[in-house]
């Protein structure tokens, strides 16, 4: 089970988008790994409201295997950006820009 003060509606988290802290009660968790309904020996990362409302709510089936497979975060922006958008394109086929 989790310790109590990391539960309490009342401690504090930090929001992974934009690094402000708010109230536990308040944020909304966040499972990288897509299954927040599977808990066990989990410890889940926060957003807070306002940026939980700007991220997109459609199906990202794959999206956050990717991630995890191209080590979002440990490499630099252009060259995880460039092996995001080789690996997406070899799965799924050239990315077209919209006009």
């Amino acid at each position: 089970m989790w310790p109590w003060s990391s539960r309490s509606p009342s401690a504090t988290v930090t929001c992974l988008a934009c690094g402000d802290g708010i109230s536990r009660s308040a944020a909304r968790e966040y499972d990288k790994y897509g299954n927040q309904w599977d808990r066990r020996d989990k410890e889940f990362e926060h957003l807070c409201p306002t940026c939980h409302n700007e991220l997109c709510h459609q199906p990202r089936d794959e999206l956050e295997d990717i991630l995890v497979e191209l080590q979002a975060g440990e490499e630099e922006t252009e060259t995880f950006l460039a092996s995001y958008l080789a690996t997406v394109e070899d799965r799924y086929g050239r990315v077209e820009e919209e006009s």
